[in-house]
């Protein structure tokens, strides 16, 4: 196979979805068929510190241009809508006409002692079950605005957006990093275990505090810890491992992460990476073979971009996030995802609370919180604080 290099320069975007099981028929009329997806945009803009590029990719031959569908006046009309002025908001509220949860509460407590089964069985150590909400909506969503207002309130995390067909957005804060590469040094992490958070100072600490040293989510990161290492130790010639957790702390949840660097061995691509570490034991469970087929077995759906990895390849650097806190964009129709790590000692009704609180990272965004309060430490903005949450500019507002 012939390769082709990158300039030093650009980036070819990538998507990996999570596994797809061939016994498993879990389609709906809206479901696609996902397969790992590789592109070289036409326009790029790239941002580093203060630093801002923009380049634009094209075949070097003529003949190619005209092979490959490139067309000059619409590139240079995308680049003239690049330096168009903003439009002036206009808010727009949407409300949850209903709402539906795959699995229910029921079918969920079923799944997680099931595993917990599976577990005590050594089937497995780990499994992570995952759930799809999915709201309709009284008006099409804006999946960019969506996410804009994502950005604003959720800290600390990877914000993306995806799309292959039109009018089918995939977005999301997530705050999990698979890996990123500068040159031959590897950054990866840990994270797993989870706790709420409070808007009491106190009990936000003692919430911390319990989390740090409750032995169940400890556990749990120390999987995804071994997990990790056994898959980068014959790939790397040095890594070293965080000795303590770092405490990482969202909007509406916190979690354990340890931090892992290595050095690569000569001869790993960014390919090699990506289909070792990917899925890994923070979202699918260890060991990966037996907790995949029980997930493909179990869940009631195919969770396609949903834990998979997005990111670019260059040839200097890359980086790939793990997709969770996410969502699909249909028009009128939300999905909405979580997980939870199922061990010993996980409890349905924990762990149902623990989705509920995942999947309030962009719920809160189109309804107020179940408390009814909004955190004003998560605004480091105070003008733009007291903005409804679940106000949007329009899609033919911004054309």
């Amino acid at each position: 196979m012939q390769k082709h290099y990158l300039p030093s320069h650009s980036a070819c975007g990538a998507g990996s979805p999570f596994p797809r099981q061939q016994s498993r028929q879990k389609s709906s009329s809206k479901d696609t068929i996902h397969r790992n997806y590789y592109f070289l945009p036409q326009i790029e803009l790239t941002r580093q510190q203060d630093h801002w590029q923009l380049s634009v990719n094209l075949p070097v031959a003529k003949q190619a241009m005209l092979d490959l569908g490139y067309d000059k006046a619409q590139l240079l009309a995308s680049l003239a809508s690049l330096i168009a002025p903003a439009p002036t908001p206009l808010p727009q509220s949407y409300k949850i006409e209903s709402r539906h949860h795959y699995p229910e509460f029921k079918q969920w407590s079923h799944l997680v002692t099931k595993a917990l089964t599976a577990i005590d069985d050594q089937y497995f150590a780990k499994v992570v079950l995952a759930r799809k909400t999915v709201l309709t909506l009284n008006r099409p969503l804006s999946a960019t605005q969506f996410l804009q207002q994502s950005r604003q309130v959720n800290q600390q995390c990877f914000h993306f957006i995806f799309a292959i067909y039109a009018d089918d957005y995939f977005v999301g804060s997530t705050p999990e990093r698979l890996f990123s590469r500068d040159f031959d040094n590897l950054h990866t992490e840990a994270l797993a275990g989870t706790a709420a958070r409070s808007l009491d100072d106190a009990e936000d600490r003692a919430l911390a505090n319990w989390l740090l040293n409750d032995e169940k989510n400890r556990y749990e990161n120390r999987l995804v810890i071994d997990d990790l290492l056994s898959r980068l130790q014959s790939r790397c010639r040095t890594l070293q491992v965080e000795r303590r957790p770092e405490l990482i702390q969202l909007r509406k949840v916190q979690h354990l992460k340890h931090k892992i660097d290595g050095q690569l061995v000569a001869g790993i691509d960014d390919a090699e990476l990506l289909t070792s570490l990917q899925p890994t034991a923070a979202i699918a469970g260890l060991p990966r073979r037996p907790a995949l087929d029980f997930i493909a077995d179990n869940e009631p759906f195919d969770r396609g971009w949903y834990s998979g990895a997005l990111g670019y390849i260059g040839q200097q650097q890359s980086e790939f996030c793990v997709a969770i806190r996410s969502a699909r964009v249909l028009g009128h129709e939300l999905q909405l995802f979580a997980g939870a790590g199922i061990v010993p000692g996980s409890d349905p009704q924990s762990e149902w609370q623990e989705l509920e609180r995942k999947t309030a990272t962009l719920l809160t965004l189109l309804e107020p919180d179940s408390h009814g309060y909004r955190d004003d430490r998560m605004y480091p903005n105070k003008n733009n604080k007291h903005v409804l949450a679940n106000q949007f500019t329009p899609e033919q507002q911004r054309a």
